[in-house]
């Protein structure tokens, strides 16, 4: 589908221009998360900042690209008849009047100025990511009328970004705790969620703030996302990466009784070197571990590689760690990480914690959450085991099982100018938590103490100050980012 800017909104959108009081000239406008009371982040451990990303996308996709090629660059009339149509027929003849589309038309460019934070900056609640207002008075309307496709393009993206970043946030902690090489850690979340994802754009770009934490990923198109839209280069830098693995259609097809020569086909005929992983859960996953690994002992030990078992049904907590309720000494009891133990051994970390041998891994990709990967690395933790013997397959019921409600994501104007005079506005709602309170006034982002604060009811000339600078105005992306400018910038934030 392509998009048409125009009608890119809520309905209640098109006729705010005729609302505002007359001689309005300015509306000014912030984005902000509100709120994580409803944001899925381990208790206790959230400070309450999101990563802001996205923005950059949003800019180039549709304030320039979309507008560009489907509004400014077609002709006037068509483009004005089209949002007649759409208006006449939706809210009724005449509703909407169209001198203000083809004014805009006529201008021949997007009339906005967007300040923002450094994508990767990590935001604290109740700051503004980014402020929006209109550069030429007569097009003061478009400020809000923004508001519904800013708000659609940017809130899933900061929320899997920072998602991503709470999971390396926990993977660097047990890493330190139980002596796992750092450099694993790149590698140690990997994105299993495009299926699960509301279409291929939702899973690109949801995909790429999981690559703002790491490397690993099954989403292709979130590594031509970060290519076309953040200045990355697969061919000079590892943008994403993933590794050859079957899936249940493959083992099924082997049947239940070539189930083994299917594991051995696999790891010594198509793949005698390198890393492959191997769904596991077919049919007998605990036989699989305590039995066909002895069996292929030898043939892994003798590749150049590592296998990777996969589990993928069952409580991910009691497969990967072990369930203290089953019967001592069962494969149940130990937990797949002991069983391979059992059988390959390893070595022993700085700290003391074992790590399997480097030719035998596992990964876990069901329902994986932020609490369940916390609770695996722990129970590894306390029976002795490092973090680095298991990769987290990160999917949909982490980055899709979210809303913009999970961090309170709002667009509010909280400044304007009538009549050539300056008024600071707010809301307030006396039925509400104080949750929904805006700021007031121009708006002005600190950067302080390693954190940012925000400063409200601010003078003209103090509002061009501090941290939010300008990345889009009048048409033209100002200011831009990459994908490894932005790692690096979490990097420093962990």
């Amino acid at each position: 589908m392509k998009t048409n800017p125009l009608t890119a909104i809520d309905f209640y959108k098109a006729d705010h221009r005729r609302q505002y009081p007359e001689g309005t000239t300015e509306v000014y406008a912030n984005f902000t998360p509100r709120s994580s009371r409803l944001a899925r982040v381990l208790e206790g451990r959230f400070d309450d900042r999101v990563v802001f990303f996205g923005l950059q996308y949003f800019i180039k996709d549709f304030l320039i690209e979309a507008w560009n090629t489907e509004f400014f660059q077609q002709p006037k009339k068509k483009v004005v008849a089209r949002y007649q149509r759409r208006m006449d027929t939706a809210l009724g003849a005449g509703a909407i009047t169209v001198e203000h589309i083809e004014a805009l038309h006529d201008l021949g460019y997007l009339p906005i100025r967007i300040k923002a934070l450094p994508e990767g900056a990590r935001c604290p609640i109740g700051v503004p990511c980014m402020t929006v207002v209109n550069t030429e008075p007569e097009f003061f309307w478009l400020t809000n009328y923004l508001e519904s496709v800013i708000s659609a393009y940017l809130w899933k993206p900061v929320t899997s970004a920072t998602t991503a970043f709470e999971y390396r946030r926990i993977l660097e902690e047990y890493a330190k705790i139980t002596g796992t090489d750092a450099g694993f850690i790149d590698f140690q979340a990997h994105d299993f969620s495009f299926r699960g994802m509301s279409g291929v754009a939702d899973a690109a770009l949801s995909g790429v703030g999981h690559l703002t934490s790491f490397v690993g990923t099954d989403t292709v198109a979130a590594i031509d996302l970060a290519e076309d839209y953040y200045g990355a280069n697969a061919e000079e830098e590892l943008v994403g990466c993933s590794v050859p693995a079957t899936e249940h259609s493959v083992m099924c097809m082997g049947m239940q009784d070539g189930e083994l020569e299917t594991f051995r086909r696999l790891i010594s005929d198509l793949y005698p070197a390198g890393i492959v992983s191997i769904v596991a859960d077919t049919w007998d996953f605990w036989k699989v571990v305590t039995e066909y690994t002895v069996t292929l002992k030898k043939q892994i030990l003798a590749r150049e590689g590592k296998v990777v078992i996969r589990p993928d049904s069952g409580d991910p907590v009691k497969i990967i760690a072990g369930d203290p309720e089953a019967p001592v000494g069962s494969p149940e009891y130990k937990g797949a990480v002991e069983c391979l133990w059992d059988v390959f051994g390893g070595t022993t970390t700085e700290t003391g914690h074992k790590l399997l041998d480097e030719h035998i891994g596992l990964i876990y990709g069901d329902s994986i959450t932020l609490e369940r990967a916390e609770a695996i690395l722990e129970q590894l933790h306390q029976k002795g085991f490092a973090a680095g013997n298991v990769v987290f397959g990160v999917g949909s019921y982490t980055y899709q099982h979210v809303t913009r409600d999970s961090f309170g994501f709002a667009m509010k104007a909280t400044s304007g100018i009538v009549n050539g005079e300056r008024r600071d506005i707010f809301k307030d709602p006396k039925t509400d938590n104080g949750t929904k309170r805006s700021a007031k006034g121009l708006l002005r982002v600190a950067a302080e103490n390693g954190t940012y604060v925000l400063y409200a009811e601010q003078t003209e000339e103090q509002e061009k100050e501090g941290a939010l600078k300008t990345v889009f105005e009048n048409g033209i992306l100002t200011q831009e980012f990459t994908l490894n400018e932005i790692r690096e910038t979490l990097k420093k934030q962990i």
